[in-house]
């Protein structure tokens, strides 16, 4: 639903069964106003779009629609207007955040039709074209552009309404409208556009932090058991040593690019 026809923001949609191919119009009766850069999600028995751009400017409202037609989503405590942000279904709510440079945003439940804001305590920086997953019980966003693009992130629970610095050992390289997945135990990011050009890298980011495994006695045992003496050993340290000697070539550090100017961006109209 929605987009932009020739530059203009429009209203209009289509359902696709993919079973015969075919398409049907959704209705535009009491449908939201013509948008672009909105989101929508699918919580199982209704689509639910919210924000994005109008003809005159960006947008608080949107709609459910359900096998009975389209009903306006509640502006009382909803966010502030913005595009460009994201959203995530939680199996119960509609999470939405970022956008139009903030870091603010919301938790819409469509059973009372109310908004609840999410913390900004801790929340990562404000941003817009980043991308968000849903683990099951933590939203996870990532990337995006404010001043200039972003390889940080964090984890929100809704639970705790709380945020988590996502890490940034071993990140991607900074970056705005990238893609990304959930695999039911990682977020894998790739893509996306960096100033100067498109991207072809991506990371894997592993939202539990496994530790690394504490040595257990069976493990400080082998030392001990491999420094009896015996003809049969002794032949076999040394054969590892002399193999293992031979000395790798080491790698030249690649330099650091050159910083390239960027101005501020302004928002979409």
């Amino acid at each position: 639903m929605g987009g932009l026809v020739k530059g203009i923001p429009v209203n209009t949609g289509g359902r696709y069964n993919s079973s015969s191919n075919t398409w049907a119009a959704t209705p535009t009766t009491n449908a939201p106003s013509g948008r672009s850069f909105h989101t929508a999600v699918w919580t199982g028995s209704e689509m639910i779009v919210w924000g994005g751009g109008g003809q005159s400017g960006e947008l608080n409202t949107g709609g459910r629609l359900g096998a009975g037609g389209w009903t306006a989503t509640s502006t009382a405590n909803a966010p502030t207007a913005r595009q460009e942000h994201t959203a995530v279904w939680t199996e119960s709510e509609m999470i939405v955040w970022g956008g139009g440079y903030n870091n603010t945003g919301g938790r819409y439940n469509p059973n009372s039709d109310t908004w609840t804001a999410t913390s900004t305590t801790g929340a990562p920086t404000a941003r817009s074209r980043h991308t968000a997953v849903w683990t099951g019980s933590e939203m996870i966003i990532w990337g995006g552009i404010y001043s200039t693009e972003l390889n940080t992130g964090g984890r929100y629970n809704p639970g705790t309404d709380s945020w988590t610095a996502t890490s940034i050992t071993n990140v991607p390289s900074i970056r705005e409208w990238h893609t990304a997945v959930w695999t039911d135990s990682e977020m894998i990011v790739w893509g996306g556009y960096f100033f100067g050009g498109a991207l072809n890298t991506g990371g894997r980011y592993c939202a539990q932090s496994s530790a690394t495994p504490t040595p257990t006695p069976t493990a400080t045992a082998t030392p001990t058991a491999t420094s009896t003496p015996t003809a049969t050993a002794t032949a076999t340290v040394t054969a590892t040593p002399t193999a293992t000697a031979t000395p790798r070539p080491t790698l030249t550090p690649r330099g650091t690019p050159p910083a390239r100017p960027r101005p501020t961006p302004s928002p979409r109209p």
